[in-house]
């Protein structure tokens, strides 16, 4: 999950990421391509497809875009 983030915050995170069309779909690529290369195979194409749901979700409540997320200080 670290180089998830990683990666989300060097490539995809940037200002306003969560307005633009484009932005969100890369960044659930990027989730969908990091998570199939580090998840185990017998999960299940829906299994799979719940958990990257999951954590896309997951990094749309929490990551604004600049380095800023509910876990940074102001």
């Amino acid at each position: 999950m670290r180089r998830l983030l990683e990666t989300l915050k060097r490539e995809n995170l940037g200002l306003d990421w969560r307005k633009r069309t484009q932005s969100k779909a890369k960044v659930k690529e990027t989730v969908d391509n990091i998570l199939d290369n580090g998840l185990p195979h017998p999960y299940t194409p829906e299994l799979f497809s719940q958990k990257t749901e999951a954590v896309y979700q997951h990094i749309y409540d929490s990551y604004y875009g600049e380095g800023k997320s509910i876990y940074t200080q102001n």
